[in-house]
């Protein structure tokens, strides 16, 4: 069982992510809080799996609320959920550790998929939101990707495998399936590429293995 908390000001937000989230069986909701700093201290209470945290809130707003839990609780996967689709709140958000984002506008299916790849361990994107990371990599991509190709040169050969299928954005489970070794050896391996490159989450390894060519735009 996948368990959540929300956390949204709005009543009506948390009413109705919480009945999109109770049509999948493999999925509950154990708390909810109407602010951020009432979000981290549940989180603190209930350990869940996934906290889903809205962006604006009062006392303590979700950025800054997704920061506590990645230090105080790193096993936490965070997925941000908003309206908001700015720039600058999606680099602030995948910077800090999220593991995905998510627009409310979005189909609910979405919700379901993004928590559920956030509790595997990958990482999930509103496909619009895929869509400006991509357009702002591409930006730049030359010499950011001679400087990933740099940085991935101390990789093993294996975890440039790894890394590549998390690019893909596959769970620990998927790639171990498709590299036909145990959940337990990728595990290790892709905390060893975090580790080497300096990086804090599984988006952020996804971008580098983009940047180095390991994955390309249309995947």
């Amino acid at each position: 069982m996948i368990r959540v908390v929300v956390a949204d000001d709005e009543a009506m937000i948390r009413v109705g992510v919480r009945s999109i989230l109770a049509t999948d069986p493999g999925i509950e909701v154990v708390a909810e809080a109407a602010d951020g700093r009432e979000a981290v201290e549940l989180v603190r209470a209930h350990r869940p799996d996934v906290a889903l945290l809205d962006i604006r809130m009062p006392r303590l707003d979700g950025l800054a609320a997704a920061s506590e839990v990645r230090a105080a609780v790193p096993q936490v996967a965070v997925v941000m959920l908003t309206t908001f689709d700015e720039d600058d709140y999606v680099s602030r958000a995948l910077g800090g550790g999220a593991s995905g984002f998510l627009l409310k506008a979005a189909d609910p299916r979405e919700l379901i998929t993004g928590v559920r790849a956030a509790a595997d361990g990958a990482a999930y994107l509103s496909p619009r939101i895929a869509h400006k990371v991509i357009a702002q990599l591409d930006g730049g991509r030359l010499s950011r990707a001679a400087e990933a190709r740099r940085r991935i040169e101390s990789l093993t050969a294996r975890e440039r495998d790894v890394l590549a299928l998390v690019g893909h954005g596959m769970s620990n489970q998927d790639i171990a399936r498709e590299l036909f070794l145990s959940e337990g050896s990728v595990k290790a391996h892709v905390s060893a590429v975090l580790a080497r490159l300096a990086l804090g989450n599984r988006v952020q390894a996804a971008i580098i293995a983009y940047e180095a060519g390991l994955v390309h735009t249309e995947t």
